[in-house]
């Protein structure tokens, strides 16, 4: 198992990887001042521009959203990648080679060799096999898209190939491109036999498994000929660069819509997802030979923003999967093991399902576009559909039958751990079966008191179902959602925003602004940073103001800022003022010309120190009054106040 990834190599990334750059492959960026960029947020739908990014300080904010943070944490949100994933995919973009304590490097220097080797090869199967689509062998893989409604254009858009018959087309292919037999065997591109290796696929239709950042990962093959004698599909195997129970086909084309919607269409089939795209369904995804599992679920979650707290401002409702079955036996079946994991998605999952049984491929096969969509508009929650299946293998036209369905039903109502959803749905089966609530309510509860012991993905929490508003959600099972600098969790600002219409906060607002962005130009000026010097945390009125001030004191102040300033501040701040710290770093200064900077950056700091003395000065003056005039105290306070006044004066005849 890795181990933590190097601090410094860390912060070496974030200050090699061109935050611009990244951003920009996302974002139309244009010049927003000195020093400032802006486009708009990749995170929620707006028209005018509210997202800056500020490549001096390696920070980015969306001023219409509230989401910001530095470079990691850019990729981390947009491609839904875990901390480390996100810190080492750009690391090879950067050029940063990572160490990890507590277990050396990552399977050592050759181990992260081997993952660039086996890309590679991925491409340069990728491009073979579409080259050979357009073979005359390939007419048999054509005609099987052009069957289901897929012309040459959205084969491209897919990046369907063909792998040629034969035992070595792919193989000879790669060892002229410089692959080597150990580099081959562990790609999972070929098979091993006694006479040595040759191609996995052979005489089927391709597919491009890609990992959320695009990159080819594995493929999925579709038998095509009458002799093969292989599985209907085939699958890339486990390798160090493939885990099917990680993988979900299609997510790099769906993640945007899966971003911005806050939805995720789970499908059956490569087919399916290509027809709900080209439909306009363009948040579906599939698994790769494997049912939907716990691991999907993390990564659908990243995606879609789904962190549990209510005080998540992604998007205007909340999350949703929608998974979609075939309405036979086993459709039901999968929705059944899909049943355990809604526990843990803190979301809405709904499930739609065709009443002829017809797949999202069959449909726009031939009912067109909107008929694909009709489906998903027609979604029922998995709850509903759950329980309702579990009716069906009974007779509820007798007592018998409906008493035996009550059985079969209550325990997967108990199952629902939020207490306010599972006495409605036990009303709701009520009416199902057609007898009185306060009975069926009464068997869900007797089901719940007898499964409290049970260890399973479903059972209710202890003390009976789930967390009330007023308790905290259970924790997840992969740990705590992402988004701190350093461990990857989503932070939530549980305080109120500061009013920015309050001039008070505006001056402390500013004066943090210039401390993140302009702490050189302090550094090189005496008389600002003697003024920062006189600052103290009671300088500041709004509370999350004076735990950021005290954050630029941990991390060193101006005359000692580290490279990577207001990663360092971040780090102090932690992650709950993570995002403020980044929207203090990018808002644009109203006076940002270097030349000027100091002497702006001296004006503003006197500015937030005069308001202190002013502070102070009327906090002596009340001393004064309390102590009676003539006293020790009165007397001391107003020696006091004489000496701040003078230092008030000054700072005015300096300003």
């Amino acid at each position: 198992m890795a181990g933590t990834i190097n601090r410094d190599d860390i912060a070496a990334v974030r200050e090699r990887a061109p935050i611009e750059d990244i951003v920009g492959q996302h974002v139309s960026l244009k010049s927003a001042g000195v020093g400032s960029l802006k486009g708009l947020c990749p995170f929620h739908d707006e028209r005018s521009p509210s997202f800056h990014v500020r490549p001096a300080a390696g920070r980015w904010h969306c001023f219409g959203c509230g989401e910001g943070g530095d470079v990691i944490e850019f990729v981390m949100r947009m491609d839904g990648l875990p901390f480390a994933e996100a810190v080492e995919y750009l690391a090879e973009r950067a050029g940063v080679t990572l160490r990890y304590e507590a277990g050396g490097r990552r399977g050592s220097e050759s181990g992260a060799n081997m993952r660039r080797r086996l890309l590679e090869a991925h491409r340069v199967a990728n491009d073979f096999f579409r080259a050979q689509l357009a073979s005359p062998e390939a007419r048999i893989a054509r005609d099987f898209l052009r069957e289901r409604g897929f012309d040459r254009e959205a084969a491209e858009m897919f990046g369907c190939g063909y792998a040629p018959q034969g035992w070595s087309h792919l193989t000879d292919h790669l060892r002229k491109n410089g692959f080597t037999e150990p580099e081959l065997k562990a790609s999972g591109l070929v098979s091993e036999g006694q006479r040595g290796v040759y191609d996995r696929f052979r005489g089927r239709l391709v597919w491009p498994i890609r990992e959320v950042t695009g990159d080819v990962i594995g493929f999925g093959a579709r038998r095509l000929h009458d002799d093969d004698q292989g599985p209907k599909y085939l699958n890339t195997p486990e390798t160090q660069i493939y885990k099917k129970s990680h993988v979900l086909y299609g997510i790099d084309l769906a993640k945007g819509s899966i971003r911005s919607e806050r939805t995720t269409v789970v499908v059956e089939g490569y087919t399916d997802v290509m027809a709900c795209h080209l439909a306009g369904v363009t948040n579906a995804v599939a698994t790769c030979g494997t049912a939907f599992g716990e691991d999907h679920v993390k990564v659908v979650r990243r995606l879609m923003g789904d962190t549990g707290q209510t005080q998540l401002k992604v998007g205007a409702h909340g999350a949703k999967v929608v998974f979609t079955f075939d309405g036979d036996e086993a459709g039901q079946n999968a929705a059944l093991k899909s049943f355990a994991l809604d526990q843990q998605f803190l979301a809405q999952t709904f499930v739609a399902v065709d009443p002829e049984g017809m797949d999202p491929c069959d449909i726009r096969q031939r009912d067109g576009d909107d008929a694909v969509k009709r489906l998903m508009e027609r979604r029922v929650p998995l709850f509903e559909f759950v329980i309702k299946a579990s009716l069906a293998s009974h007779d509820l036209e007798t007592p018998e039958g409906r008493v035996a369905a009550l059985r079969t039903a209550a325990p997967i109502v108990a199952q629902i751990r939020d207490r306010a959803i599972r006495p409605e749905y036990a009303r709701r089966l009520a009416g199902w079966l057609g007898m009185e609530p306060a009975d069926v309510l009464r068997a869900v509860s007797q089901a719940g008191q007898r499964g409290s012991g049970a260890s399973s993905p479903g059972r209710p929490a202890p003390g009976g179902g789930a967390p009330g508003p007023s308790q905290a959600p259970p924790p997840y099972d992969d740990g705590p959602p992402p988004m701190d600098p350093e461990t990857g969790q989503i932070a939530t600002v549980t305080v109120a925003r500061p009013n920015p219409r309050d001039p008070v906060v505006r001056a402390e607002a500013l004066s943090l602004g210039v401390l993140l962005q302009a702490q050189r130009a302090i550094a090189e000026d005496a008389q600002a940073l003697g003024i920062y010097r006189e600052l103290a945390r009671d300088s500041y009125v709004t509370p999350q103001y004076a735990q950021v001030f005290d954050a630029v004191a941990a991390a060193g102040g101006p005359s000692e800022a580290p490279a990577d300033w207001v990663g360092a501040v971040v780090e102090q701040a932690g992650p709950d003022l993570a995002p403020l710290v980044s929207q203090l770093a990018v808002t644009p200064l109203p006076h940002d010309k270097p030349a000027e900077s100091g002497v702006y950056a001296r004006s503003v700091l006197a500015r937030l120190l005069d308001n202190a003395l002013t502070r102070k000065i009327a906090d002596l003056r009340g001393r004064m009054q309390r102590a009676g005039a003539g006293s020790e105290v009165a007397q001391e306070a107003f020696a006091e106040m004489i000496r701040i006044e003078a230092r008030r004066r000054e700072l005015r005849e300096n300003a």
